[in-house]
């Protein structure tokens, strides 16, 4: 019986979904999608980071358009159609990811468990990072730049290229503008909003590690009050982390609480909005993803970093020590920027 062992819907150890649904066999498959070229990608990273790699996914269509595409990530959930084998960073994984050998393998992280792994894996060709000594190195000349930034705060502050361009240049490719790809569920949940509500949404978590980011409650609570009397229906979103903080802000300024939702759920409910106001977060990088208007607060990353697609706006505290990439400080420089300067940036966008 023969076997199509390089379709991209073979498995080898289950049957497969055009078998499964179709009851068809690999000898004459009308099926049948062979692959010719093998790449790995690795980018374990924090949900936005992956969502922010997506772009790349255009280009390597483009370049090998019968590639199998395999992609190891802490949060394969977020990964679009285009990846073949979405794979969790699980030792069960790795296992079965080691014995084989890639055309191309793109790792994009210098966390040690990534450049490791990278180390171990057979490719033809590598590009990112690898492991030398313990320690992280470029795995060749594209590379070295991506490296300096992450070594040296003065060198990452005089960047002046986005992400993407950043991981096209390591990739060998020119960026072109390739937009993420965020894909939402077929089956989407009713949320309370009324029919024809222009929805701004409010994301006020952080997360923990930078907290420098946060901006007051209580002008988050005002900007809310201004966005309603305006006509907007102002939506506090967050997650688990920020449910008690939003609540009080729902309760306080009458905009709009529903509560925080697993991220497929969230995803739908960032859809239903023309507009965020955002720190740098997972939340920022959703909303770029599904097409929306963006106020984005930036006041410790150089904002260079950030591809905005034409979406939105940046507003920074307007100091000479943005870009300081820190944790805590005691400067406050966030209660620089207004109520004011939020709320005329959220009307300009969506005049």
């Amino acid at each position: 019986m023969k076997l199509n062992r390089d379709c991209r819907y073979f498995l080898g150890h289950i049957p497969c979904r055009p078998h499964k649904k179709h009851g068809v066999h690999c000898e004459g498959c009308r099926y049948y999608d062979p692959a010719d070229f093998n790449i790995l990608i690795i980018k374990l990273g924090a949900i936005g980071d992956v969502i922010r790699t997506t772009p790349l996914l255009h280009r390597l269509k483009v370049e090998y358009p019968r590639a199998f595409i395999t992609w190891l990530t802490y949060s394969p959930e977020v990964l679009p159609g285009a990846v073949d084998r979405k794979m969790g960073f699980t030792l069960q994984n790795i296992l079965s990811v080691l014995p084989q050998e890639f055309d191309l393998l793109i790792n994009l992280d210098k966390d040690l468990e990534a450049v490791g792994l990278a180390n171990q894996i057979k490719a033809k060709a590598k590009k990112g990072f690898v492991m030398a000594d313990g320690k992280c190195i470029n795995a060749d000349e594209a590379a070295y730049d991506k490296l300096l930034t992450g070594l040296w705060d003065d060198v990452n502050k005089a960047n002046t290229k986005s992400y993407p361009e950043e991981i096209f240049e390591i990739c060998g490719y020119r960026f072109q503008g390739e937009k993420y790809i965020l894909e939402l569920p077929e089956k989407r949940p009713d949320f309370d909003i009324p029919q024809g509500a222009r929805v701004v949404g409010l994301n006020t978590g952080c997360g923990g590690r930078w907290v420098t980011r946060l901006w007051r409650d209580e002008r988050w609570a005002q900007l809310a009050g201004k966005l309603q009397k305006a006509g907007y229906f102002p939506l506090f979103l967050g997650g688990a982390q920020e449910h008690v903080k939003n609540l009080r802000l729902s309760k306080e300024s009458g905009g709009a609480y529903l509560g925080y939702f697993p991220l497929s759920d969230f995803f739908c409910l960032v859809d239903r909005c023309e507009l965020m106001v955002t720190a740098v977060t997972m939340g920022m990088h959703i909303a770029i993803g599904l097409n929306k208007k963006l106020v984005l607060f930036n006041n410790i990353f150089n904002s260079h970093e950030f591809e905005m697609y034409g979406l939105g706006e940046i507003i920074s505290p307007g100091m000479e020590c943005e870009g300081c990439f820190k944790q805590s400080c005691a400067e406050q420089c966030m209660d620089r920027i207004t109520v004011e300067d939020a709320f005329k940036a959220v009307r300009r966008l969506l005049k």
